[in-house]
């Protein structure tokens, strides 16, 4: 049984995936994502416009169709022997979880700036050749146009504006001068194989902050480790090879990344909760919820280079979190204690009770509330 990603070189989830299926080891073929795959493919299966796409050829007439990398990669972990990327100590696992979120719904806010900031022609360039592979260079660039002109408009929605610049600059240097340390001990963030947590952050670490040039010339300045393990994690591997550290061990590294989570992330989390409880009040159960819930005040940046800033309340993220807390909830006992410690820990005492105030679903590959 084989499997066909539907992505873009340039599409940060679609690294994720590429990223995860070539350490997983699984036959795979690659489809780029022209506006012919559009209509032909992603559109009838999945409803609505949106990459990366992966089908199962699993022996059903048509295929079994993924959309979203979390729920690819869970798809292919329940499908496939072999190693796993979810550790099975209870801390390392809890990190696992927090640090994919992190990857995939804050680093987010750096991979946007830094494309539409400083490598927007390169960025025109690849997604005119990614939707019209046919025409000349030039054709591709001008035809990328109106879809350049959305997505680069899209980072104030995640919070990036003139106010605000300096500090996710300033905290994205951070989060890089943390994680290459680390690297100086470990290949990966658990020790020798790769994790959930490392594929979270690979999408926006590779597809946009490496092999965008400017970027990308800054990480290989700044952390010539982060820039070698994106490629490492990114290319073909053709073997499962590494462990986990034993004794559920969490390295320094990992808690000073864990931290920035604590103090950046996690307060705009528990806001879009609040946001969510209000929106919910009277929905029925089931119903779909909206990709943005208004605007909301938050704090963007690291430390004393903090700023408030105006952000979209963006609610995928409580199914990530969902995520989080669910596992949390199903330990006992010292499994439960230790990690309780560790978010203590970390400055996230405030997730040892937290309560989602509905619990979410994936309903026809978008978020809604549970029937």
């Amino acid at each position: 049984m084989t499997y066909t990603l539907i992505g873009t070189p340039v599409s940060l989830y679609s690294g994720k995936v590429r990223g995860y299926l070539r350490w997983k080891n699984v036959p795979f073929t690659e489809r780029l994502s022209t506006r012919e795959v559009y209509k032909a493919d992603i559109l009838p299966r999945v409803g609505w416009p949106v990459i990366p796409v992966v089908i199962h050829d699993d022996g059903s007439p048509h295929g079994k169709t993924l959309q979203d990398t979390t729920d690819i990669i869970d798809h292919v972990e329940a499908s496939e022997p072999g190693p796993s990327v979810y550790p099975d100590t209870p801390c390392q696992r809890l990190a696992a979880l927090i640090l994919e979120m992190f990857g995939d719904e804050w680093l987010v806010i750096p991979a946007m700036h830094y494309r539409w900031a400083y490598n927007r022609d390169f960025a025109q360039q690849e997604f005119g050749a990614t939707s019209h592979p046919h025409l000349s260079r030039a054709e591709q660039f001008q035809a990328a146009d109106k879809a350049v002109r959305f997505f680069s408009g899209t980072v104030g929605g995640l919070g990036v504006n003139p106010d605000s610049v300096a500090a996710v600059e300033a905290a994205y240097e951070d989060f890089l001068a943390v994680f290459d340390a680390h690297l100086g001990e470990h290949d990966h963030l658990f020790g020798s194989r790769p994790s959930i947590a490392d594929y979270g952050l690979l999408g926006p670490l590779y597809a946009h902050l490496l092999r965008d040039p400017k970027s990308g010339e800054m990480m290989r300045r700044l952390a010539p480790r982060v820039a070698r393990w994106a490629e490492r994690c990114h290319a073909p591997q053709h073997c499962l090879t590494g462990n986990f550290l034993p004794g559920d061990e969490i390295p320094v590294g990992v808690t000073r990344l864990l931290q920035r989570f604590a103090a950046q992330q996690l307060p705009v989390l528990f806001d879009t909760a609040r946001a969510l409880t209000t929106w919910s009040g009277d929905q029925p159960p089931g119903v779909e919820i909206p990709r943005i819930l208004g605007f909301h005040k938050v704090l963007i940046g690291h430390g004393d280079t903090r700023v408030t800033t105006d952000r979209a309340v963006i609610p995928y993220s409580l199914w990530m979190l969902q995520r989080v807390t669910d596992y949390r909830d199903s330990l006992s006992g010292e499994d439960r204690a230790a990690v309780d410690a560790m978010l203590r820990n970390i400055g996230a005492a405030k997730l040892v009770d937290f309560v989602l105030p509905s619990r979410l679903q994936r309903r026809n590959y978008k978020i809604a509330l549970a029937d």
